[in-house]
């Protein structure tokens, strides 16, 4: 009798054991703290050692956005890895400032050669890495090339997504994931402005592919309990923006024209009307994304439109320069199936994850442009060497 009681008492202390276990286990595992608030301090400024540090994987990290984020990343003590793709010219520029050789011992930024068309090589590098954070930012990102080559953009944007999304279930661990969206998905707008439940009406096979990753991170995160994010980002730019997107073609050419090196910009449709923020500070809203308890998707925008027009106000009066002047209209820069207006609600961003823009339309393009002018003037002092 006695050793039934006891084995009674020990069965019911199981029961209570299993019942408190599946009773206070999160849905998702909790997102790491920033390692700067957890190490012991070792004394001269020292951290605990780096077996403690929280692992990022960014594709599309030599990009306007992967820079910045790599930048903000290891601000906040992560170790950052990022995919590039091969070239006979060196693309990572834009990480010079925080890039270590791998040879000093010293470096938390690794770069590894993959491309999201690369499955086999998606899937080695993400069991080799096992990251606990993956940011995907890589893209072909250019509206009007997308015309010119739809189905190298789907291949890269949509299946590039479905093949990370499969590199990462099969991998057996469960990063948090952010799925870099785009306001190009609402296209012919069918509210204004746009927000998390406005539907979506893509006009470009660029805009079409990114529907499809947006969905299908959408069906992982409900299918597989994927911590999975979509951040909807509206127009972003910064000096770091690629030559050939509408603002940074617009600061650059102000640049040379001011220097006497240039006579003309041409450009497409004036009118077209975005919400254009500073990416510097979007960067940060992809990062509190992934901290959050529970997986969602966020609108990411200033809030105000501002037409190409306006943009070229700004920039050519920034220094004393009459646009009207210098710009003339090529129909070759035109898009097949235009996006007229988008504006961005960013209601939900700013209250469940604190995110608010801080630059404004002005400043943002005043700072293109002087950071285009300084960029003008190493070159010509033989400091820097810019192509294009």
């Amino acid at each position: 009798m006695a050793v039934s009681g006891y084995l009674r008492r020990l069965f019911v202390r199981w029961l209570r054991g299993i019942a408190h276990y599946f009773l206070r286990k999160p849905a998702f595992p909790p997102a790491a703290p920033d390692i700067r608030a957890v190490a012991k301090p070792l004394g001269l400024g020292h951290t605990a050692p780096r077996i403690m540090e929280k692992k990022a994987l960014i594709t599309g990290i030599t990009g306007q956005d992967g820079s910045y984020l790599a930048e903000l990343l290891l601000a906040k003590g992560y170790e950052v890895h990022g995919f590039i793709r091969r070239a006979s010219t060196f693309n990572t520029g834009r990480l010079d400032s925080i890039y270590d050789d791998p040879h000093s011992g010293r470096g938390r930024l690794f770069l590894h050669y993959a491309d999201l068309a690369d499955a086999s090589a998606l899937a080695r590098l993400i069991g080799k890495i096992q990251p606990a954070e993956v940011y995907n930012l890589a893209a072909q990102s250019h509206v009007r090339v997308s015309f010119d080559s739809p189905e190298y953009t789907t291949d890269i944007v949509a299946t590039g997504t479905v093949r990370l999304l499969e590199a990462i279930r099969e991998s057996g661990i469960k990063p948090r994931f952010y799925q870099a969206s785009s306001s190009e998905m609402f296209g012919k707008v069918l509210e204004v402005p746009q927000k998390e439940t406005t539907p979506f009406y893509p006009r470009s096979p660029y805009g079409c592919a990114k529907v499809y990753s947006f969905w299908i991170t959408v069906n992982y995160r409900e299918s597989y309990g994927l911590f999975a994010c979509n951040g909807i980002l509206f127009n972003h730019e910064s000096p770091r923006r690629g030559e050939t997107f509408v603002t940074r073609k617009i600061t650059r050419a102000v640049a040379h024209i001011k220097a006497g090196l240039q006579d003309k910009l041409y450009l497409g449709n004036l009118d077209a009307q975005r919400d254009w923020g500073y990416a510097k500070e979007y960067v940060e809203a992809m990062w509190l994304m992934l901290q959050q308890e529970e997986p969602d998707d966020y609108v990411v925008a200033t809030g105000e439109t501002h037409s190409v027009r306006e943009f070229l106000e700004v920039a050519f009066g920034h220094v004393g320069l009459d646009w009207r002047q210098y710009v003339e209209i090529d129909p070759r820069y035109f898009r097949p199936a235009e996006v007229d207006q988008l504006i961005g609600d960013s209601t939900k961003a700013r209250q469940k994850l604190g995110w608010q823009p801080k630059t404004t339309f002005v400043e943002l393009t005043k700072l293109m442009v002087d950071a285009d002018i300084e960029l003008l003037r190493r070159h010509r002092q033989g400091e820097i060497r810019v192509t294009g």
